[in-house]
């Protein structure tokens, strides 16, 4: 088993199922009672204006530059991230090895929150290519 923790929650993959760390993520999240939860709606690639990218790259880096913001209005920040929910619009390979590689950047191998990415024929709004929720934790 491969484990990652902080004060707040800690992170595992336990043996017996396969090791998710090269697409993205980590199978189970431990969140001990106490810890404050923040619940952030789902980000779009959107940026402040409103515009959207029509380049998926792009979009997958401002919606969770527009989740670091939400959380940041919270006093947290990305790495108390531990449950995210990912929708991607048509969804493919080349989509998944982006969204993996953003999803590396920021959270690097062994510290990848839970996830569940959903292929969707699309979003709400016309364009958007990418939306993600998340819960995070802190002390």
């Amino acid at each position: 088993m491969t484990n990652a923790s902080n004060a707040a929650f800690t992170l595992s993959n336990p043996d017996g199922l396969y090791d998710p760390r090269g697409n993205g993520y980590s199978h189970v999240a431990e969140v001990p009672p106490g810890a404050r939860l923040l619940f952030i709606a789902g980000q779009g690639g959107e940026n402040a204006e409103g515009k959207l990218s029509s380049d998926f790259t792009e979009q997958a880096s401002q919606a969770l530059a527009n989740l670091e913001t939400a959380l940041a209005s919270r006093g947290a920040g990305l790495a108390q991230i531990f449950k995210l929910t990912v929708l991607i619009v048509d969804h493919d390979q080349d989509r998944l090895h982006a969204w993996v590689a953003q999803a590396n950047r920021i959270w690097g191998q062994g510290r990848q929150p839970v996830c569940t990415l959903i292929p969707v024929p699309r979003l709400a709004l016309d364009g958007m290519l990418i939306e993600i929720d998340a819960v995070a934790a802190g002390e």
